[in-house]
């Protein structure tokens, strides 16, 4: 895919100020960022953050055990982060990176107390309301020892958003036999283009779940987190669920590193081109022993488009276990001939399909922002056959 042209968006001067009460923002922001999981009545959540263009405008935590900062205040107060802040992701790894780090916005910082279950997840959204803005974030989670947090993102832009360009770097730390459930929702526009570069480091013990939804159109998106399992018994579980329709260029994939004994990863993605192409990335690297890992990449072409799966393992080590399965095709025809047999007709069959194939019951999504998803499945479907 071409890089993009930094130039023609503007990385300057778009700060709206303090919002504290996000229920007096418009209906129609409102929307899009429900459409992202993100609730702004704060109901069910331990906390809330959000950025809007260049810089934050609401920054709360409501629950004891839990910190949520900007990352320019969180720099400020932990003297620049040693130890965590550019320690995930090379800051020299391409022009995006650099981008950020030489002009940065904003982006969350979020920790927990060692010890604090955190029962409500925690919510942030990065929002882009601006023509042809840019956005630079740079995201840091520490989840410390015997701690366990959710966190739901949204990232989306405004409705009717002619261009926006979103790059957003973030790291994770999960300490030892702590656990930190991820949920990112992409909610674009045909005109955005988005470049995240994500890493982290899980310790002895922990547990790093990562769900990714995107259902929506985007113009272009790279997205290849890395987790590097450091500690004995660490574990991490990639899910994503993926719809390119026409015009979407989404090249996505996770890549796990099993660097000590006892650890397991797991990457399992759907994907959909209904018209759009999608790259489906995953990688698996055994470095130790023992070790398990498995990759399952299963994808679905309606109505045109392409999907280039990629499945990768390494193994390092004798003794290392690691497994993938890849599938790219279209529905079976028995399988909808065994719908329309039920009474159903081929539409009904076609849709009952591909709800089942988008499945989020696995990734233990909070019950009302399942109901958002699922309502936005049924309204993707229209664009799909």
């Amino acid at each position: 895919m071409k890089d993009l042209n930094l130039d023609a968006f503007t990385f300057s001067g778009m700060n709206r100020g303090e919002i504290p009460d996000l229920t007096s923002l418009d209906a129609a922001d409102k929307t899009e960022m429900l459409m992202s999981g993100v609730d702004v009545s704060g109901k069910g959540r331990s906390g809330t953050y959000l950025q809007i263009d260049h810089g934050k405008v609401h920054c709360r935590a409501t629950q004891p055990g839990v910190e949520i900062l900007d990352i320019k205040e969180a720099l400020a107060k932990y003297d620049g982060l040693p130890g965590y802040f550019w320690t995930q992701v090379d800051k020299d790894k391409d022009e995006y990176t650099r981008a950020a780090a030489e002009n940065l916005h904003g982006g969350y910082f979020i920790r927990t107390e060692k010890g604090a279950k955190i029962v409500d997840p925690v919510q942030s959204c990065l929002f882009l309301k601006g023509d042809m803005v840019g956005q630079n974030v740079h995201n840091v989670v520490i989840v410390e020892e015997d701690s366990e947090l959710h966190i739901i993102t949204g990232c989306s832009v405004a409705h009717g958003s002619k261009g926006a360009a979103h790059l957003g770097i973030s790291e994770f730390f999960v300490k030892k036999n702590a656990k930190l459930t991820f949920t990112m929702i992409h909610n674009w526009a045909e005109t955005t283009v988005v470049r995240p570069r994500t890493g982290g480091i899980v310790e002895e013990g922990g547990v790093f779940l990562n769900n990714y939804v995107l259902l929506k159109p985007v113009h272009d998106l790279q997205s290849y987190p890395a987790i590097t399992l450091a500690g004995r018994g660490a574990v991490a579980r990639f899910n994503s669920v993926i719809v390119a329709p026409t015009g979407s260029k989404v090249d996505s994939g996770s890549k796990i590193l099993l660097n000590a004994p006892d650890t397991r990863g797991e990457i399992i993605s759907r994907t959909i081109a209904s018209g759009g192409t999608i790259i489906a990335r995953g990688y698996i690297g055994g470095h130790s022993v023992p070790a398990r890992g498995h990759l399952e990449c299963k994808g679905l072409i309606l109505g045109g488009g392409i999907i280039h799966a990629i499945p990768e393992l390494l193994g390092a080590r004798d003794g290392v276990e690691l497994s993938h399965e890849a599938a790219v095709g279209k529905i079976a025809q028995e399988e909808i001939e065994y719908l329309m047999a039920r009474g159903m007709d081929e539409e009904e069959a076609t849709s009952t399909i591909v709800r089942g194939f988008l499945n989020v019951d696995i990734m233990g999504l909070p019950a009302e922002l399942k109901e958002v998803i699922d309502r936005t499945i049924q309204e993707t479907e229209k664009d799909m056959f």
